[in-house]
C-alpha cells in the first residue's frame, strides 16, 4: 500500500474535487466548506485554504490551519485540518485536528493511518501535545483516536476531549 500525505495545492485536479464532494457538509462535527462548489468555486477555496495555512485571509475568530489530502495508492481518500495552535473557541470544540474519510473509502483503516500522518506534521510544527474533539456518539473516530494514543480527558456536553502526546 502507498501512503501520502500532502498539503492541499492552489489548484487541485478533478480527483480531489471530487472527493470533497463525496464528504457531506457536515458530519458529526466535521465542516466541509467545499461540499456543492462548482469546480471552479473549489479552486477559489484551495487558494484561500492556502492562505489560511499561512495565516492570510484568516476570518475573525479563525487560527491558520494546513489541510492536508491522504492518498492510498494514489487515490484521495481523506483529509484532515491541521490547525497550528488553539485558541479558547478551539479548545472548547475543534481542537488541533478534525479529520475525515470520504464515505466510499471508509472501514479500512484509513482514519487511524490519516491521523498518525497528521501527527507527524504536528510534531513537525513544533506541537507536542495536540486536542482533538470528538462527538460523544462518533465511535469510528474514537477508536481511530484512541489507536493513535488518544487519551480521554473528559465528557462534557456530548463532546470528548481527547489529548495525544506527539512523539
Amino acid at each position: 500500500m502507498k501512503i501520502l500525505l500532502r498539503p492541499l495545492k492552489e489548484r487541485e485536479d478533478k480527483a480531489v474535487y471530487e472527493m470533497f464532494q463525496e464528504m457531506p457538509a457536515n458530519e458529526n462535527g466535521l465542516n466541509n466548506p467545499a461540499s456543492g462548489l462548482s469546480f471552479e468555486e473549489f479552486q477559489d477555496f484551495c487558494k484561500i485554504k492556502v492562505a489560511n495555512s499561512r495565516g492570510e485571509c484568516l476570518r475573525e475568530g479563525y487560527v491558520p490551519d494546513t489541510c492536508y489530502l491522504l492518498y492510498i495508492d494514489d487515490v484521495p481518500v481523506g483529509r484532515a485540518n491541521l490547525r497550528h495552535f488553539l485558541c479558547e473557541a478551539l479548545l472548547k470544540r475543534g481542537g488541533h485536528i478534525g479529520y475525515g474519510i470520504r464515505p466510499s473509502c471508509r472501514a479500512h483503516g484509513y482514519g487511524k493511518i490519516l491521523l498518525a500522518e497528521v501527527l507527524k506534521k504536528a510534531k513537525e510544527k513544533g506541537i507536542d501535545r495536540v486536542l482533538i474533539t470528538i462527538e460523544e456518539h462518533n465511535q469510528p473516530s474514537r477508536k481511530v483516536c484512541e489507536g493513535n494514543g488518544g487519551v480521554l480527558e473528559k465528557i462534557s456536553d456530548g463532546e470528548c476531549y481527547y489529548w495525544i502526546d506527539v512523539l
